[in-house]
Order: C-alpha cells, then structure tokens, then sequence
C-alpha cells in the first residue's frame, strides 16, 4: 500500500515539475513560487517555513540551484523515488527545449520574432522573481537578527567579490555567535 502511495506520489512530482519546467521562464525563482502556489498554499503539503530551508539548503549546495531544491522536495514529499521523480521532471523539459533548440540553432539564431518574444519572456519574469523573493522574505525575516545578516550579506554580495559559498558561512557563524552572547552573555 506504502509503494503504491509513493508511486502516485512521486508521478504527480514528475508532472508537476515537467508541467513547470515546460512553462517557467527566469529559472529557479520563478518556479519557487509556482510550487509555493501549488505546494504550500493549495495543496498545504508544507509550510512557507518548511520550502524556504529547502530553498536554503538546495541554494548553499553546488549544482543547478533548481534541480537541487526539486531533489530536496521530491525526497521529503515522496522519499527517493520522489526525489529522482521530482529531478527528472524538471530536467526533462530543459533538455528537450535545448536540444531542439540546438538542432535548428541557425533557424533561430537572426530571427527577429524570436528575439522579440525573448525580450517580453525577461520582461515579464522580473515580477514573478520579485513575488517569490517577497514572500519568501517574510517567511525567513521573522527577527531583527535574520534582518540584519540578510543586510550584511546583501552587501557584502553587491559591494564585493567574496564568494557566495563564505558568505553563508559567514552568516551562519554570525548567528551561532550571536545566539552564544545571548545565551551566555559575553565571555
């Protein structure tokens, strides 16, 4: 019974993520908050809490941030058949937009009604990148101290060269540092 729940879970993962990965423009953002829709407000399958750690998590990992977070997410709805369901699904689409892409690259490459259809593809993205980051912002910026590391990072990620990887890091000795003086007061 267990197995076959699963199956149905992880298939329903799959076409989520293909059905996303066909239609998604601007990358990763933009598919966070179709899955906040359909995960965290319709379905009520987890909490805005619970996507932004996966989103925390698959972010500070190497690889394809997207296909991180999906693994992640298929993994905690549906085990791992649920991650690899999840992993495919929205790697299926990419793939097989890219390959015939590649193929007919030349068809593609000068004309003008493709260029001009790209060109309202990025405009319309940029507010569906906003809206995810809005709302996963006041999920995650619960405190001042989640504040202020969210404004040094933000810094230090526009005013500097330092890589994305130490910044987190930097962020998370932060906060246990912090949490230490709380707790312990200052040595």
């Amino acid at each position: 019974m267990e197995r076959k729940k699963n199956l149905r879970k992880g298939l329903l993962l799959f076409c989520f993520f293909a059905k996303i990965g066909c239609f998604t423009f601007g990358g990763g953002w933009s598919i966070l908050a179709q899955m906040e829709r359909e995960f965290v407000d319709k379905r009520e399958l987890m909490t805005k809490e619970e996507l932004l750690d996966i989103v925390s998590l698959g972010k500070s990992v190497p690889g394809i941030m997207i296909t991180n977070i999906s693994t992640i997410f298929g993994y905690q709805m549906a085990g791992w058949f649920g991650a690899v369901c999840a992993m495919i699904g929205i790697a299926f689409p990419a793939v097989l937009i890219l390959s015939v892409i590649t193929v007919c690259y030349s068809a593609f490459q000068d004309n003008v009604w493709v260029a001009s259809a790209l060109k309202g593809i990025r405009a319309a993205v940029v507010p569906i990148i906003v809206s995810a980051t809005i709302s996963l912002a006041k999920s995650g910026l619960k405190n001042k101290l989640c504040v202020v590391i969210c404004l040094i990072s933000t810094a230090l990620c526009y005013f500097t060269n330092l890589n994305n990887i130490f910044i987190v890091l930097m962020g998370v000795a932060f906060a246990f540092v912090l949490m230490g003086v709380k707790r312990y007061g200052t040595p």
